[in-house]
Order: C-alpha cells, then sequence, then structure tokens
C-alpha cells in the first residue's frame, strides 16, 4: 500500500479529467488478457458517463465531449462482441 500523502502529492500536478483518463487506460489494459470485448465496452461505457457526469468546474470540458464519445463507442463494442 502506498501512503495517502505520495498519492495525494503526486495527484496535486494533475486535474480530475486526467486522473479518470489514466485509470481508464489502466482498467483498459487490466482488461485486455480476458480477451473479452464484451467487458471492454462494458468498461467503456462506464467511463463514459463518469467522464459526463464529471463537473466542468473541476474538469476541463473536452473530458466531456470524451465522455460522449465514449457513450457512442462503448455500446457499439457491446453489441458488436461475439457470444
Amino acid at each position: 500500500m502506498l501512503p495517502l500523502q505520495l498519492i495525494d502529492s503526486f495527484l496535486l500536478n494533475y486535474n480530475i479529467g486526467q486522473a479518470l483518463l489514466f485509470v481508464f487506460i489502466l482498467s483498459t489494459v487490466g482488461a485486455l488478457p480476458l480477451k473479452s470485448q464484451r467487458i471492454i465496452g462494458i468498461n467503456t461505457i462506464v467511463f463514459g458517463l463518469i467522464f459526463l457526469l464529471t463537473p466542468v468546474a473541476i474538469a476541463k470540458p473536452h473530458y466531456l465531449f470524451l465522455g460522449i464519445v465514449l457513450l457512442i463507442a462503448g455500446p457499439l463494442l457491446y453489441v458488436t462482441a461475439r457470444r
């Protein structure tokens, strides 16, 4: 476990949108070994909602547009997955 002071001092240099984007990339890379397009689609939908619901006051507006794009791409990934 990392001490909270180390995590806090790291996150002070970035805004919430950048931190969420980093977590999205990490979770997508973490789900790749599962080789499930449905899980990647669900992950994309969830992070699209998170980016869309993040207030613009604490994140830049372009993360809102990223959320919209992820909400469009996520269901497409989920539906086109093989069973």
